[in-house]
């Protein structure tokens, strides 16, 4: 074993992480049930909701990068989603085969009636937490994915 120990930040980010994995696996399977009924799944619902929170539209990698994945995966689930008519995909002028990605009348829709259900069941989730705590879990959250995409980027 190496002689290298764990501050006590290193170990309580540790234990952060490991839960981080777990919630991460139980929030997409309560997304899979959740958003069944629409035709959705998590990773589909997670793309919808890239799209429409983006400022304006972007390529399939700007998204893969912004919601940390490989830009495959998204491709694969845009190109489903782009055969339901549920997005569709706009010329680039900044890149002739790196096409733009928008949703479609049926997409905002969709998207739409997937936040109407998750709604009620975030809130129920969250009763009793106080929001102060909610915040700080957020706020640490994002200073870590922050410092893995520097690391990445260095």
């Amino acid at each position: 074993m190496a002689d290298e120990q764990w501050s006590e930040a290193g170990e309580a980010v540790t234990a952060l992480i490991l839960d981080v994995f777990r919630l991460n696996g139980r929030l997409q399977l309560a997304g899979d049930r959740l958003v069944a009924e629409l035709g959705l799944t998590s990773a589909r619902w997670q793309i919808l909701g890239a799209l429409a929170q983006a400022e304006k539209p972007e390529s399939v990698a700007w998204h893969a990068r912004n919601m940390g994945v490989h830009r495959q995966g998204v491709q694969r689930i845009v190109n489903e989603l782009a055969n339901e008519g549920i997005i569709e995909l706009l010329p680039n002028p900044q890149h002739k085969r790196a096409h733009l990605v928008v949703l479609t009348s049926k997409g905002q829709e969709v998207y739409e009636e997937a936040i109407a259900l998750q709604v009620p069941w975030v809130n129920d989730l969250s009763e009793g937490l106080a929001v102060d705590d909610i915040t700080t879990a957020q706020e640490v959250i994002s200073l870590l994915r922050e410092r893995l995409l520097t690391a990445s980027n260095s």
